[in-house]
């Protein structure tokens, strides 16, 4: 895709008259990455999460991010919220920190799309950090457990594909655990 992009923007500078080594890339804002969101496919945590078990349920959502038809992935975010020193941090404080902030906390259904069209998923996130996987946390909604523990899905890229998982919400996160948040819109 990048190479078709670039062969095009060459063209078009070529047939314009300009040689392209007069006109930088970085001179043209990015082209967007937008993505329709699949809302259609409800996300059902049983059906999403059958090969862990039975008795998964939505407990909470952002409602803000549910109401998302399309998204700009050159838009988003990826945020750890650990403070300056601090090595991790609990997932519960993690995700009251991210609501202190108000960006929008982007939910399973965008998880869903992406893991459809995952052709979409930025390339960058599949970059390690410090030499560890890169997780990337879906906290627009949060998932419970029959037994009550909290739950938010992730991606990775892991073995040259892409996984999804679910991590307990009393587990610590580290820099290379942030989640996906687009800046507030209103």
């Amino acid at each position: 895709m990048r190479k078709c992009v670039l062969f095009l923007l060459i063209f078009v500078l070529a047939s314009c008259g300009q040689e392209p080594s007069q006109t930088k890339l970085q001179d043209y804002p990015p082209v967007k990455k937008m993505i329709k969101i699949y809302r259609t496919l409800s996300f059902d945590p049983v059906k999403f999460v059958k090969i862990i078990g039975k008795g998964w349920s939505i407990m909470e959502q952002d409602e803000r991010s549910l109401s998302l038809t399309e998204i700009d992935l050159n838009k988003v975010s990826l945020e750890t919220y650990l403070k300056t020193g601090e090595k991790f941090i609990k997932g519960e404080e993690k995700l009251r920190r991210e609501k202190q902030d108000k960006q929008i906390r982007l939910d399973a259904g965008i998880l869903l799309t992406l893991w459809v069209k995952q052709d979409s998923i930025p390339e960058s996130w599949k970059e390690k950090v410090n030499g560890k996987t890169k997780y990337i946390f879906f906290d627009g909604t949060i998932l419970q457990r029959s037994d009550g523990r909290r739950y938010v899905l992730c991606l990775c890229w892991v073995n040259n594909k892409w996984r999804w998982s679910c991590y307990w919400l009393g587990n610590t996160f580290k820099t290379h655990d942030p989640s996906v948040l687009l800046a507030n819109q209103s």
